[in-house]
């Protein structure tokens, strides 16, 4: 036998005997021979264990491949099994798997693992780890696995989704489990290790099935490495809009009455009035017609428009009237529109029409998709649809993308990019299927774009289905890449509709159909401001711009209200504390609420009809006059609370 192994550099090593991908790595270097984690073999990624008796092209993959944090993870979450099982043989396990930063493990017991218990668990795999116990692959039928599983509902169903009768698993001690793809031969090789969490998760994702528990955890190859995650998490964990939104009592979510359907508690309503108020005048300034259409539709118009076609996975069923009637709870208000445009004869002179709405909407998510005011059923679109003819679509397109781009100003949003999104030409069930409308259509807004020098980025695949689209991608607060507008062209739908206008020669045209949304969801948008601001909302969108608190509630409270009534008829938001607390508590508890202006009020303030200000997140006093104060809380307000 002799063969030979092609290495990345391009040079060969020759054999005359089989090797294992660990021995090729060991011959290369004793250093490479223990960092090697895997090895990928003609494009195929394979244990160090794999055996290589042919001539092939071999790459050893570790610490310093991308693949090498996955095939940590996902032994770090074997080897966790392994402690679980340990520590409580009852246990059943169901899925597992990595995560972007991170692996998840989900388990089941009469009494569920807690939070607390995750300390000794932790214990438990770090013993596995210091002892270096050898972790290996075998290849098990499903009927050996089927009866080491045999009380194991969860893993009986995972094993009739695997498409082969012959298994690969992984064995430790006495322990087995299947389906990890590759995991270090040794648990010595897992450096840096947390467990996290525990939340509940439904089997396979689904409401109807049994809530397992979710432990989830990390692991990385350097100590530096885990400590700078776990400060990213402990930063993740001061934004996230859903522990802001319980502390500062803005909205809940409860399950029980309806998960993915938002409950708005005063504050937040407040905060989401304040940006529908200002979104609507903002479009009402720039020429669009605000409507109100209906949540419920005939079927038939989604049917017609393609969304039943392209969305049917993600519409709630349709509500059959008993008369033949199939009612659609909508998932989008592009129909709607049409339907305002198509009420009337339409002349060439009218056109652009821009129509507008804060359009509630409803699309079915699964229940473990559901987080928060970012994934809701319920949610009310900041939508708006134009129609122009073909010569009006570059100045309406740069007229929309100014529009953003101010509005994004007034909500001090800086870090964001364009994406021009194509369709994808080889994808034909997903796109409109007329190549000279999408060449057109993607050459427009890419040409505007190009006349306003913009920089963007090309993205192949991502465009609507009826056509192409400018995505202004925003960095959330956690880092994730999310669309927070668009605006989209679409020749499809006038043409499904039948929309024409009287152009000036007398005959009729087809009118271009853009579409556009400015912030998205009232719901996720507010849910990006709660984390971008950590809560400390700017004075115009606080839902308490001032707290009054007096000094002494004998001799005080009388000018606290005065104060307060006199701001509200101003039009401020202000609360008087007139609870029987002591003086410092009122003065942590409106800073532990993030209100923008505290205002202390006692013998001296009220003898000089003025006001001691606090600003939030300082311990500085300063005296003012109330006209003073009011003077300056106005133009705080009027200039969207940004910095000279």
């Amino acid at each position: 036998m002799s063969f030979s192994i092609i290495l990345p550099d391009g040079s060969k090593r020759a054999f005359e005997q089989t090797v294992t991908i660990s021995e090729l790595a060991y011959s290369i270097s004793t250093s490479l021979g223990k960092a090697a984690l895997a090895g990928r073999v003609n494009g195929q990624l394979h244990p160090v264990e794999y055996e290589l008796s042919q001539d092939a092209e071999v790459a050893i993959i570790t610490d310093r491949d991308e693949e090498g944090l996955n095939i940590l993870r996902d032994s770090a979450a074997f080897v966790f099994e392994v402690a679980a099982k340990k520590a409580y043989p009852e246990l059943r396990l169901g899925e597992h798997g990595t995560e972007t930063d991170g692996f998840f493990v989900d388990t089941d017991k009469e009494n569920q693992i807690k939070i607390s218990e995750l300390p000794e668990l932790e214990k438990v795999v770090k013993h596995l780890i210091k002892a270096g116990e050898k972790i290996e692959a075998v290849t098990m039928s499903r009927a050996e696995l089927q009866e080491i599983f045999r009380d194991n509902a969860f893993k009986l169903d995972l094993l009739q989704a695997e498409a082969s009768d012959e298994i690969t698993a992984y064995k430790l001690g006495d322990f087995i489990d299947f389906g990890f793809d590759i995991l270090v031969s040794n648990t010595g090789k897992i450096k840096q290790f947390k467990l996290l969490s525990v939340a509940g998760a439904y089997w396979q994702g689904q409401s109807s099935n049994p809530m397992l528990q979710r432990i989830s955890g990390t692991a990385f190859f350097k100590k530096a490495d885990l400590e700078a995650d776990l400060k990213r998490r402990e930063e993740i964990k001061e934004r996230d809009h859903r522990t802001i939104g319980r502390d500062l009592d803005l909205f809940f979510v409860d399950p029980k009455v309806g998960a993915g359907l938002p409950y708005w508690m005063p504050k937040g309503a407040t905060i989401r009035r304040v940006v529908e108020r200002y979104i609507i005048d903002r479009e009402v300034a720039d020429g669009y017609q605000h409507v109100y259409t209906p949540v419920l539709l005939n079927v038939d118009a989604y049917k017609t428009s393609g969304h039943w076609a392209h969305y049917r996975d993600d519409m709630f069923p349709p509500m059959d009237m008993g008369d033949g009637e199939m009612l659609e709870i909508r998932p989008m208000n592009c129909p709607s529109h049409i339907q305002i445009y198509k009420h009337h004869i339409r002349s060439y002179r009218e056109l652009p029409i821009r129509i507008a709405e804060l359009g509630m909407m409803h699309r079915y998510e699964k229940s473990g998709a559901l987080s928060g005011l970012q994934r809701v059923r319920e949610m009310t679109l900041n939508d708006g649809h134009t129609f122009v003819t073909l010569d009006q679509v570059q100045a309406e397109f740069s007229k929309i993308l100014k529009l953003i781009m101010d509005v994004y100003k007034d909500f001090d949003i800086t870090d964001y990019y364009f994406r021009l999104s194509y369709r994808d030409p080889k994808n034909t069930e997903k796109y409109f299927a007329n190549d000279e409308m999408w060449e057109r259509s993607q050459s427009m807004l890419k040409k505007a774009m190009d006349d306003m020098g913009l920089d963007y980025v090309e993205a192949e695949g991502e465009a609507a289905f009826y056509g192409p689209k400018l995505d202004i991608q925003t960095k959330t607060a956690l880092g994730a890449d999310e669309t927070m507008s668009t605006i989209q062209l679409d020749f499809m739908l006038p043409e499904r509709f039948n929309l024409t206008y009287i152009g000036q020669d007398g005959e009729e045209h087809r009118p271009v159909m853009m579409h556009r949304g400015i912030v998205g969801t009232m719901e996720r948008f507010i849910a990006y401001l709660i984390e971008i601001y950590k809560g400390a909302f700017p004075t115009w969108l606080a839902p308490v711009q001032v707290e009054v608190i007096p000094v002494n509630l004998d001799a005080h409270s009388n000018y606290a209200k005065k104060v307060r009534d006199e701001l509200n008829k101003r039009g401020f938001r202000a609360e008087a504390d007139l609870r029987n607390e002591k003086l410092g508590y009122k003065i942590r508890e409106s800073q532990t609420q993030k209100v923008p202006y505290t205002l202390v009020l006692g013998d001296n303030e009220m003898k000089a009809n003025g006001v001691n200000v606090r600003r939030y997140g300082t311990e500085e006093e300063v005296a003012k006059s109330l006209d003073q104060f009011i003077q300056e809380i106005d133009q705080d307000v009027k200039s969207y609370s940004r910095k000279k």
